[in-house]
């Protein structure tokens, strides 16, 4: 079994933030393999389906991105699910939008919803699919992001020129997932390192 997450914030307001896009992703999956998320445990909104021979959780975690850890070590905890066999799918302001990465171990940038898990689960070793959502806009490219830029940016929505490249980020998430599960995962993490988009 392998269990899925994909990150954001629940409620109508967050639906088109660019912090959200773990959701998004997480949907459109579900609907592409006729999963539904509709089971309410313990914080969380679940599916159980199949994908490429793997039974697959889609967990979409309801406790706001910065506690997003107590859903996940309750529904790894209870489903018994090792954190090898756990894929988080989540934003990055560090890509370029349409950029899709695979990682696992420390994070390359903070992340609150990915650090909660961490703390969580007690482990980074669980597999990262990082989706870009940058750049971030900012009057001065010459110098580093301000704290309160790059929240502005989190919390935006996508522009309507962004929605219409969405699935071409979701078709890309998916080719990762598919190669996470049915290819060595080392491989995988060689190949999809930083800087390199899944194709």
């Amino acid at each position: 079994m392998k269990l899925v997450i994909g990150l954001g914030n629940p409620g109508d307001r967050y639906m088109n933030n660019r912090r959200n896009i773990g959701f998004k992703i997480v949907d459109v999956l579900a609907n592409n393999m006729n999963i539904q998320i509709k089971t309410k445990k313990k914080k969380s909104l679940l599916g159980v389906g199949d994908f490429e021979g793997h039974k697959l959780v889609l967990l979409k975690p309801q406790t706001f991105m910065n506690l997003s850890g107590e859903a996940v070590l309750y529904i790894a905890s209870f489903l018994r699910v090792p954190v090898a066999n756990i894929i988080v799918i989540h934003d990055d302001y560090s890509l370029d939008y349409t950029d899709v990465v695979v990682a696992r171990g420390a994070l390359e940038i903070p992340h609150e919803g990915v650090q909660s898990i961490i703390e969580g689960l007690k482990s980074d070793r669980f597999v990262r699919i990082r989706v870009g959502i940058g750049p971030i806009p900012r009057s001065d490219q010459s110098r580093p992001p301000t704290e309160e830029e790059i929240q502005k940016h989190l919390m935006s929505d996508f522009h309507m020129s962004e929605n219409m490249r969405i699935i071409e980020v979701i078709n890309d998430a998916e080719a990762a997932l598919r190669s996470i599960l049915t290819q060595d995962i080392e491989d995988v993490l060689s190949r999809y390192r930083l800087g390199r988009k899944i194709k």
